[in-house]
């Protein structure tokens, strides 16, 4: 019988590269990986989540110990847990035939093509709120019809903390609109439309919302990329105003993503491998 977690306590990789172990004990809120260039931090996030993918289809257990990595979950039998994972890169789609497959010709880089996923998300999270809305007005419980209005509030707190991020640039979120449209100067905006670092940093926060306040593993490489010195202060906080529930798995290079209260949640990665 498949059970969710709600974290993940340990992350173990036996015969990295043929030769390291790793063993990573873990927070249930943030968890950040450094250490110097080539030392293997986006190769312990990705076989991680290549892992949990197939877990997630269905996997035995073996089936991905095999590959030499394993999990600790919590509960500790929990068989899989939900995750998501955040790519930075702001690379051309042109050689992966993304392009032709989707016929968008707005969509033209990976943010571009987190996004055109993540408005579909954004959908369906909007009518999971409003169904419940309608659940909880119509239940004839006059302690759930007081409660209604708080299901929409992190919708309203992800449009504001979006239109307080951009008000430099003058631009707000279309709070009229079923889809992400943005208003500047008169004019409306794709988020296609956006710099690199306003789409990374959309693309992070809208799947934080979507996520709908469950329990979720968040993996992010490099998450600073593109982002000002500020937003990347913040992200941490940012993240866990949309959701306390979430947890931030990443690998940075960048001080300012750890110096607002986050130095404890550091782990070198030189400390949890062995030969």
């Amino acid at each position: 019988m498949k059970k969710q977690a709600d974290y993940i306590k340990r992350i173990e990789i036996k015969g990295m590269w043929g030769r390291k172990n790793i063993s990573w004990d873990l927070r249930a809120d943030v968890n950040i990986l450094s250490g110097v260039n080539g030392i293997g931090k986006s190769t312990i996030l990705n076989n991680s989540v290549r892992s949990l993918t197939a877990l997630e289809g269905g996997a035995l257990t073996n089936d991905f110990e095999k590959e030499g990595v394993s999990f600790v979950f919590s509960p500790e039998d929990a068989t899989y847990i939900n995750f998501d994972v955040i790519r930075s890169f702001d690379r051309p789609l042109i050689s992966s035939g993304l392009l032709e497959k989707i016929g968008n010709q707005d969509v033209k880089t990976e943010l571009d093509w987190q996004l055109y996923q993540l408005q579909r998300r954004y959908l369906d999270y909007q009518v999971n709120i409003g169904n419940r809305i309608i659940e909880m007005l119509t239940s004839g419980v006059l302690e759930q019809q007081a409660q209604a209005a708080e299901v929409s509030k992190p919708k309203t707190k992800f449009q504001d903390l979006v239109d307080d991020l951009f008000s430099d640039t003058g631009k707000k979120i279309n709070r009229k609109s079923n889809e992400i449209l943005f208003e500047q100067d008169g004019d409306e905006l794709t988020p296609y439309q956006l710099s690199s670092g306003e789409k990374q940093m959309l693309v992070i926060l809208l799947t934080v919302l979507v996520q709908d306040n469950r329990h979720c593993s968040l993996f992010m490489d490099e998450p600073e990329i593109s982002l000002h010195v500020e937003w990347q202060q913040r992200l941490i906080s940012l993240i866990r105003t949309l959701n306390p529930n979430v947890q931030i798995i990443l690998t940075t290079h960048s001080p300012a993503v750890i110096m607002n209260g986050w130095i404890d949640a550091v782990t070198e990665v030189s400390d949890i491998t062995t030969r």
